[in-house]
């Protein structure tokens, strides 16, 4: 069999360190219609709303926020799996949003994404083999049956999973292997970029760092990029270089992990961080929770302001002078 890692070396001409993904102004908007036969729209749900940030190489950007903050449809507009309404997403050089079909095509084999459920992304009516293999397929890459058939089985093994399940359906494996033939197909076409949309949520305690230290082995050995998305920021501090926070389709807050752990600003970050469980009763019985008040989040705009080096806040002066 040919070595996995010399097949996904990375091919990128984007060094370490250098910015890979620059995302300006974002916005992706839904629209509400209204009438059954003819209808027009009377309004639209801005799940993102001029979203800016900097991706670099070889890093772990985490973006963090409630349940409808705007997190997986940011990372699927970067993708262009959701075409956006405005906004510029600058790959390795180039804009994705104005990327005609046949460039954003090959474009896409230096980009993918594990999905959340680790159930509803896999076909259950193909194959493991079938299902990691099938972007080789489509991108016309290893048209060789046989070379084909031991790559997947390489990737496979990369993963942790026994190479001889390659004839085995999605139903006989458990959550942690399922997101591990996710993670094979996003491996599959030698990607620089991964957006990891929540990829341990659905799974259990004893799984979820299996796998975020697999993602992690992987990042080192084939130097990737990810933007991982998550609820859990706990695990977003153990993996992530920088942070994000997102509330209502705005990144309120941006900054390296620690700073931000240590000395947040804004009101809805503090909120954030005051639910975060700690595993000792004695702390938790004394510690004080932030109430969250929607009040103090309304003035939020979209500018950032770097309140110190590295660290930005989009807020009022109000909040800025706390």
């Amino acid at each position: 069999m040919s070595d996995v890692s010399t097949l996904l070396k990375n091919t990128s001409s984007v060094q370490l360190g250098m910015p890979l993904l620059d995302v300006k102004h974002l916005v992706k908007h839904f629209p509400i219609t209204s009438g059954i036969i003819f209808q027009r729209q009377v309004g639209a749900v801005k799940a993102v709303d001029d979203v800016s940030f900097t991706l670099y190489a070889g890093e772990t950007l985490g973006l963090v926020g409630e349940s409808g903050s705007g997190k997986s449809t940011t990372g699927r507009a970067i993708l262009q799996l959701h075409k956006p309404t405005s906004g510029e997403v600058i790959f390795e050089g180039k804009d994705l949003v104005t990327m005609n079909a046949a460039d954003l095509r090959k474009t896409r084999r230096r980009m993918q994404m594990i999905f959340q459920d680790p159930y509803a992304s896999l076909n259950p009516r193909m194959t493991v083999g079938r299902i990691v293999g099938e972007p080789l397929e489509i991108h016309n890459v290893m048209p060789n049956s046989k070379e084909r058939q031991e790559y997947v089985e390489n990737l496979l093994q990369r993963v942790g999973l026994n190479p001889y399940f390659t004839n085995r359906f999605p139903h006989e494996f458990s959550g942690g292997q399922r997101q591990r033939v996710g993670i094979a197909r996003a491996l599959a076409l030698n990607p620089s970029f991964i957006v990891a949309d929540e990829p341990i949520s659905a799974l259990d305690v004893s799984i979820q760092a299996q796998v975020v230290n697999l993602l992690q082995d992987l990042q080192e050995e084939f130097q990737l990029t990810y933007l991982f998305i998550a609820h859990d920021l706990s695990m977003i501090r153990y993996i992530c270089k920088r942070v994000a926070v997102m509330y209502k389709g705005k990144i309120v807050e941006l900054a390296d992990t620690d700073e931000l752990y240590e000395n947040p600003i804004h009101p809805y970050t503090r909120t954030l961080l005051s639910a975060v469980p700690i595993p000792d009763p004695v702390i938790e019985k004394e510690r004080r929770r932030i109430p969250s008040k929607p009040e103090d989040f309304i003035e939020t705009s979209s500018d950032l302001v770097e309140v110190s080096s590295g660290h930005f806040v989009a807020a009022s002066k109000a909040h800025l002078a706390h």
